[in-house]
């Protein structure tokens, strides 16, 4: 298998991968502690695929945790901002990589790599260099702030293949409308976990948030 089929088939993986989440929570953990009875909670309220953002000093013990402890999450990691944290990612296990944005060192680095992964973009010029890379499969972030789901309808006039999880903004109120766009595999937020339910350790509203949310929601049809 030459190395861009070997890309391809790691794009087509990722796009399984989201398309099977609906939802993908956005983790962003501060105590250790945490991490594998919150992964648990996402999971009994039938949310598996889970990003652990890697924006605070725990957050790679916590990912690596929960990918020990929790078999049935499907974990990931956020906020890869350069190779190293692409291979942190990598080496402890995670089933794939998303950025906030992409440099053309990071998008060449992910593009060798075997990780699957969505870089982060916001404008038709990051998502052309994002397809140059080989990467059809984006972030669109940050989403309400970059002009909502017209921006997203804008994009995909001239792109009407790219796939996209856009995450910024998205909340219960108008998770549907952006699973109901053609391109949208996945979305991402952090509203099923508010921080104040991981401080309190409400595991049990966690999961009956996820669990309603899993259940009024369709899944994108991407």
């Amino acid at each position: 298998m030459t190395a861009a089929a070997r890309h391809e088939q790691r794009q087509e993986q990722l796009a399984a991968i989201f398309r099977s989440a609906t939802v993908i929570p956005v983790l962003t953990i501060e105590r250790l502690e945490d991490a594998v009875p919150l992964a648990r909670a996402l999971v009994a309220g039938g949310v598996r695929v889970l990003e652990v953002t890697l924006r605070t000093p725990v957050a790679v013990d916590a990912a690596r945790a929960m990918i020990a402890e929790v078999p049935e999450a499907v974990v990931g990691i956020g906020t890869i901002l350069n190779a190293d944290d692409l291979a942190r990612a990598r080496g402890l296990g995670a089933k794939f990589g998303i950025s906030p944005g992409a440099t053309p060192d990071l998008l060449k680095a992910a593009a060798e790599s075997d990780l699957p992964f969505a870089p982060g973009i916001a404008t038709a010029s990051e998502l052309m260099q994002a397809l140059a890379a080989g990467f059809d499969l984006v972030k669109f972030f940050p989403a309400e702030q970059s002009g909502g789901i017209k921006a997203l309808r804008a994009l995909a006039g001239p792109f009407p293949h790219i796939r996209v999880s856009p995450t910024g903004g998205i909340g219960e109120a108008n998770a549907a409308s952006w699973l109901a766009e053609p391109n949208v595999v996945a979305v991402g937020g952090s509203w099923l976990c508010p921080p104040a339910d991981i401080r309190s350790g409400n595991w049990a509203g966690i999961t009956a948030m996820c669990a309603r949310a899993m259940k009024s929601l369709k899944p994108a049809s991407r």
